[in-house]
């Protein structure tokens, strides 16, 4: 039976949830995937970037369980483990935008909220000519790329610890990513708003509401008291779309504010943690 394990040494209100079906995250996976690849135009390479980031960290997450269900105990991948490989799937995705640059699809300036004209590049271009050290010009995109997508992947699992918590806030997370990743590929809208237009963003709304749709239907089923837990391969894959997301339209400065419980609950679990160790 795949069910969810409970440290002996965490709360005794929480051994009532041992037993509790996990790894429903693989059926959201599924529900985001398959709406996707149906209805997306598959030729867009930021639609198939966003079904590899979820599907990636998806599968860490998956690789996670599936050790905790085997072993019957409540402890998978070493979180050195766990973080090696989400840092080398998030440079991979870093990797690729970078491709993508090279294409005049994509930019590697940083949007910063509220100040329209600061859009620092994060590509030193002073080593693009060096015919040695030019890859080490694209290391602080790279590096920036991992940061958010990293943050945000543990951002999620940390916060899935109370019943319809972190499914809800994706919801919203979700929602607002389905929106501007709509308007960044609108002409009028982009210009307006002051974005940076990717008329090729657009694509990923379907994939956005094909995300808030899977998090709407697993809420019914994971809100108190839940009948099924997501497991790492749930809130890792939609931590990895969020932030692959967020990454491709530009808009990283502004995910702390579209998962603002996600960024707290991360917070507040460095604190305590760095508190008990104290």
């Amino acid at each position: 039976q795949i069910g969810q394990y409970i440290r002996e040494e965490g709360p005794k209100a929480h051994t009532a949830k041992a037993g509790t079906p996990t790894m429903g995250g693989v059926l959201i996976v599924i529900a985001i995937v398959i709406p996707t690849i149906l209805w997306a135009d598959l030729s867009n390479r930021f639609v198939w970037l966003a079904v590899f980031g979820t599907m990636a960290f998806g599968g860490v997450g998956f690789a996670d369980d599936y050790l905790k269900v085997i072993h019957q105990r409540n402890l998978g991948l070493t979180g050195r483990g766990k973080l090696i490989l989400q840092v080398l799937i998030a440079a991979v995705i870093g990797v690729l935008l970078v491709v993508m640059q090279g294409k005049g699809d994509y930019s590697t300036r940083l949007m910063v909220p509220f100040f329209k004209n600061l859009r620092p590049d994060l590509v030193v271009n002073a080593l693009l000519g060096h015919v040695y050290l030019w890859p080490l010009a694209f290391l602080p995109f790279v590096a920036f790329v991992a940061l958010v997508l990293v943050g945000s992947t543990n951002a999620v699992n940390l916060t899935d610890g109370l019943d319809g918590l972190a499914i809800g806030c994706t919801v919203i997370a979700a929602a607002a990513l389905t929106v501007l990743t709509y308007v960044s590929g609108h002409a009028v809208f982009a210009g307006y708003l002051e974005l940076q237009r990717m008329p090729q963003v657009a694509e990923l709304s379907i994939f956005c509401g094909a995300m808030v749709g899977a998090s709407i239907g697993f809420l019914w089923y994971n809100a108190h008291p839940a009948e099924v837990f997501m497991g790492d391969v749930g809130s890792l894959a939609l931590g990895g779309a969020i932030g692959t997301v967020a990454v491709i339209i530009k808009q990283e400065l502004l995910l702390p504010f579209i998962g603002g419980v996600f960024v707290i609950e991360a917070l507040s679990v460095i604190l305590q943690v760095g508190s008990y160790k104290l």
